[in-house]
């Protein structure tokens, strides 16, 4: 159903079947995560906003939404990982071999003759590693927070 929805939408060979599905928070798990971490926060932040004179979207956007930021940036570590390495989806949307990702440039490396080049191809798997790496450290605060708090009353 996806390949003929983004085919009808002319997004084949395009980046677009792999990131907006990813802003759409299609994935079940982050759905649930989310859920899990708002539950857990205190009703009276909500009823001392609604004394306050907020809104529901004021209660939403002053209150739980700066309250969930670990757990959204939890997500959104998550959600860059799995996008990175997720081979598949890379594989059926996109045919071009110019717009080949790192897993599927990797896949390149090898050779279907047992000629495989086993330096470049740990060289840019180290390489490949970089963002990811990157991206964890400079969230890590964040995904400990969330993966902590998740949960818990």
């Amino acid at each position: 159903p996806q390949y003929i929805l983004f085919n009808n939408l002319g997004w084949i060979n395009t980046f677009y079947p792999l990131i907006v599905p990813k802003f759409l928070a299609t994935d079940a798990f982050f759905i649930f995560l989310m859920v899990q971490f708002i539950r857990v926060l205190p009703r009276e932040l909500d009823e001392a906003a609604r004394i306050d004179g907020c809104s529901h979207w004021g209660i939403f956007w002053r209150v739980v939404m700066p309250l969930s930021m670990p757990a959204l940036a939890t997500t959104a570590i998550f959600t860059f990982i799995w996008t990175w390495n997720d081979f598949y989806s890379q594989l059926i949307f996109l045919t071009d071999p110019d717009l080949a990702t790192v897993p599927l440039a990797l896949r390149l490396f090898l050779d279907s003759e047992g000629e495989t080049s086993w330096g470049p191809l740990f060289a840019m798997s180290v390489v490949a590693l970089g963002p990811i790496f990157g991206f964890f450290l400079a969230g890590q605060r964040y995904l400990v927070r969330g993966i902590a708090t998740t949960g818990i009353k």
